[in-house]
């Protein structure tokens, strides 16, 4: 009989290290203003016969008002030699440069008009299917809500359909 072992879960496919390591950009663009802002909180799998990609954004990012004006977005992985990129990208606000730019990116464009970082290895190029908010009444334990939600900023989650994954090779 085929014994099992028990392992961490980021042990269990590499996406886990894409995001919790490597970290993604989130990009979108509402046909005047494109943006980029680095994440880690991204969950990936399957809901609703589709593979989706839930993301989570705080309202006061400037990302935020993009995406709710669009229902496109990407989230893009980037070698280790755009940390720095990564960094940048996740302390200044669109609202004062074109983070692309100043983090040394090129804005690259999907079939369904969502911004990308040309630079990235991996893209997922999404389509939102559903919206709606973390609530602090939701939590079973509400320290939780205390810890990441001091000033009750709770983010606005974004399940999304992945359309289509961009790998270069």
């Amino acid at each position: 009989m085929n014994e099992f072992q028990k392992i961490r879960a980021e042990d269990a496919d590499p996406i886990f290290d894409r995001i919790g390591k490597n970290w993604f950009l989130l990009s979108a663009g509402d046909g005047e203003r494109n943006n980029t802002m680095t994440v880690n909180w991204v969950t990936v799998g399957k809901l609703w016969n589709k593979s989706v990609a839930i993301c989570y954004v705080r309202p006061q990012r400037y990302t935020y008002d993009i995406l709710e004006n669009t229902d496109r977005l990407t989230l893009t992985n980037l070698p280790d030699q755009y940390r720095d990129a990564l960094k940048f990208c996740g302390s200044a606000s669109g609202r004062d440069c074109d983070k692309f730019e100043k983090a040394g990116l090129t804005c690259a464009f999907a079939k369904n008009g969502a911004p990308y970082p040309a630079e990235g290895e991996l893209v997922l190029v999404c389509k939102k299917l559903y919206v709606d908010d973390i609530k602090e009444s939701s939590f079973l334990d509400p320290t939780m809500a205390e810890q990441f939600y001091p000033q009750k900023d709770f983010h606005r989650f974004y399940i999304c359909e992945i359309e289509e994954v961009l790998m270069k090779s």
